[in-house]
């Protein structure tokens, strides 16, 4: 095992996670920042991050910083962070597929006295259950003995500039003692807020799984409170403003619950309690009503437009907002693609407005192509999916300009003011 002094770098996957991260370590050390993606590698070193976590400045200032997609310069490490993302599929499982080849890759680099750290999200027991067995086999070394494992768990949160890498209480853990001291130390030279050093790669692994699965069963909660509270005619955010007064009481809103995390995490959690012979109630409950939100959402506008007497079949709807949160361009798990599959069911047509989209990557991930501005008067229903900035800069009266004479808006997010839009979740 290396010490401290003689760490030599890698970060296997500069996304969300790995970018941001690899740029802290090269304030310390340098650091070998590798993907598959020659894309996203020549747009790293022509100084640009098109996820947005990282400005230009920053990208100039990590002098340490060097990118590759070339598999040879992995060679030269001995210490591999795995930052690569851990999705579902489409029957909701956990697809490991990008973690088992991270981990092949990895292991054809691997050499005594190495280790390999994730950060990848997963369910207990998949770091030494389901990676290191692929480690052990394209290395040809033992776990433990000739080479040793970590996991710490991302906390990255997107588009938050307030709560950065540095600046987030790390979880850390290792296959020995000694490896466990060791990530923590290396983990402790960027993280200002500290570290909480965990007893086990296992106990990291379902302190990370149920942190998102937490969030989940809440926000569950607060949608089926105001489905409850639509059907009586009260007014949700006052019912939340209310209960707040209260200093206990946690400050869920109701709203589409996508992401690479909430919406994703709880899975890898229920398959591997399933694994294990139990089926959790509570979890797929949450699951299956947060799932179901862009139906419900729909379903009321409908009901809205007959209301007001608007042909349902065959109206034009304008979408504000595709990403899963406000101010990133992340597109992942974004669950406004169900309103919009929703309102196609319908005989509706969307069109999909979002100024931190990327056209080409919203249309290769969900065939959508969104447009660059909408025209005023189109609209026979809108609906704000999304609080960006920009969008509450239009006010209630900019966005209103978008719609016919007579249409629908309703706010998803609380962008307006209560009285200021037909429909509020």
């Amino acid at each position: 095992m290396h010490s401290l002094d003689q760490i030599k770098l890698a970060i296997i996957g500069l996304g969300y996670v790995g970018l941001p991260l690899a740029v802290e370590f090269a304030k310390q050390r340098d650091v070998l920042g590798f993907d598959i993606n020659q894309t996203r590698i020549d747009a790293l070193k022509a100084g640009h991050d098109a996820t947005l976590e990282v400005s230009d400045e920053e990208l100039r200032a990590a002098a340490g910083l060097r990118y590759s997609a070339n598999t040879q310069d992995l060679a030269a490490c001995n210490v591999f962070i795995v930052t690569v993302p851990t999705p579902i599929d489409e029957f909701k499982q956990p697809d490991l597929t990008p973690l088992v080849k991270a981990s092949e890759t990895i292991g054809r680099a691997l050499k005594k006295g190495d280790i390999v750290i994730y950060e990848s999200t997963v369910y207990p027991g998949a770091t030494e259950e389901d990676c290191v067995p692929v480690l052990e086999k394209h290395s040809g070394l033992r776990f433990n003995v000739d080479f040793y494992a970590g996991y710490s768990p991302e906390r990255i949160n997107p588009g938050d500039k307030e709560h950065r890498v540095s600046t987030i209480k790390k979880v850390t853990s290792g296959s020995t003692p000694e490896v466990a001291d060791l990530v923590d130390a290396l983990y402790r030279q960027i993280i200002v807020a500290g570290t909480h050093k965990a007893e086990s790669i296992k106990v990291a692994e379902a302190a990370k799984v149920i942190e998102n699965t937490q969030r989940d069963v809440n926000i569950a909660l607060i949608n089926e409170l105001a489905i409850i509270f639509n059907r009586m005619g009260i007014d949700t955010e006052a019912v939340l403003k209310a209960a707040g007064s209260k200093w206990n009481f946690l400050p869920f809103r109701p709203g589409l619950v996508g992401g690479h995390c909430i919406g994703v995490d709880p899975y890898y959690l229920t398959h591997k309690a399933q694994a294990i012979g139990y089926h959790p109630e509570i979890i797929l409950a949450g699951r299956r009503l947060n799932d179901g939100m862009g139906a419900y959402v729909v379903s009321q506008l409908v009901k809205a437009m007959l209301k007001r007497r608007i042909q349902v079949e065959g109206a034009k709807i304008l979408i504000m907002g595709l990403t899963f949160k406000e101010n990133c361009p992340d597109l992942r798990n974004t669950r406004v693609v169900d309103i919009v599959k929703e309102l196609g069911d319908y005989g509706m047509a969307a069109d999909v407005y979002d100024p931190w989209v990327d056209a080409a990557e919203a249309q290769h991930e969900y065939g959508i192509v969104p447009i660059q501005i909408p025209v005023p008067g189109s609209y026979d229903a809108i609906v704000v999916a999304v609080a960006h900035d920009q969008f509450k800069v239009l006010s209630d009266q900019g966005i209103r300009a978008l719609g016919k004479r007579e249409h629908v808006l309703y706010d998803l997010k609380y962008v307006l003011p209560r009285d200021a839009a037909d429909l509020r979740l």
